[in-house]
């Protein structure tokens, strides 16, 4: 392998990116890092404001970036993801599943109308995505699915087990989509974060952000910025030959139970 292509293997110069969740956290992080390594990006989320304000702020950092705003419990709303971004750059070449609600009630206690929300957004949504944007996907040259799943997947969950629930179901649609695509050009990944200082974190109580941080090995929260090193390998050509995999960057949680 040259030296020129050993620089430009983490680059997505001339790709485009769907973001979902992509106005704070790690879905932030991924869309920052995204830019930076050369791709347009599609941000979406479901308050326009955000969106419109993380637009700005990518397009600072001198990107191109395109902003939606839109549920992913919304079926309409997913099919107009799509046809927005096809319409505003003509292909799609990567999307990044994170948008994703912690709606929790304990066992016991679960209601059918918070079951509905949870499913629709973590698990319908994605993977409804990934449906809508896959005739665009089979074209591209470079095309990559990126689902951000979570260290819950792995572990009992007791105190979220609607939210550690789907993204056990979408880590089984991940391994699934790869086996199905993977002769076809597309490959999907997965990336399954420990506890990341994000709002879904920071609004426990000190004492449970303290328990969570010390569960790992690494005895600390991971800063969202650290989920953009797996996402930029799974997005580019470093990872040409990895399809069907999940990239455990919890700070070895799941590997200390």
């Amino acid at each position: 392998m040259d030296t020129n292509r050993i620089n430009k293997l983490f680059g997505l110069e001339g790709r485009v990116a769907i973001v979902t969740g992509a106005t704070r956290g790690i879905g932030r992080s991924i869309a920052e890092g995204f830019v930076d390594a050369g791709a347009t990006v599609v941000v979406v989320s479901r308050k326009a404001e955000a969106v419109d304000e993380t637009v700005r702020a990518l397009q600072q950092r001198g990107g191109t970036a395109l902003g939606i705003a839109a549920h992913l419990g919304d079926l309409d709303d997913i099919q107009r993801i799509v046809d927005t971004t096809v319409h505003a750059f003509g292909r799609i070449d990567i999307v990044v599943n994170n948008a994703a609600t912690a709606l929790s009630q304990p066992l016991g206690s679960l209601t059918a109308e918070a079951w509905g929300k949870v499913n629709d957004v973590n698990l319908r949504g994605p993977v409804f995505l990934i449906e809508a944007a896959l005739d665009h996907l089979l074209v591209s040259p470079h095309a990559s699915v990126i689902n951000v799943i979570s260290a819950g997947a792995f572990l009992p969950s007791v105190a979220s087990a609607m939210y550690a629930s789907t993204k056990s179901g979408l880590l089984s649609f991940t391994r699934t989509m790869a086996a199905e695509f993977a002769t076809r050009g597309i490959r999907v990944n997965a990336i399954a974060p420990g506890t990341v200082e994000t709002d879904m974190v920071l609004n426990n109580t000190p004492e449970t952000q303290q328990r969570m941080a010390q569960a790992c090995s690494m005895k600390r929260m991971a800063h969202p910025d650290e989920m953009v090193g797996p996402a930029l390998f799974l997005a580019s050509d470093a990872s040409s030959y990895v399809t069907g995999q999940v990239v455990l960057a919890d700070g070895g949680l799941v590997a200390a139970r």
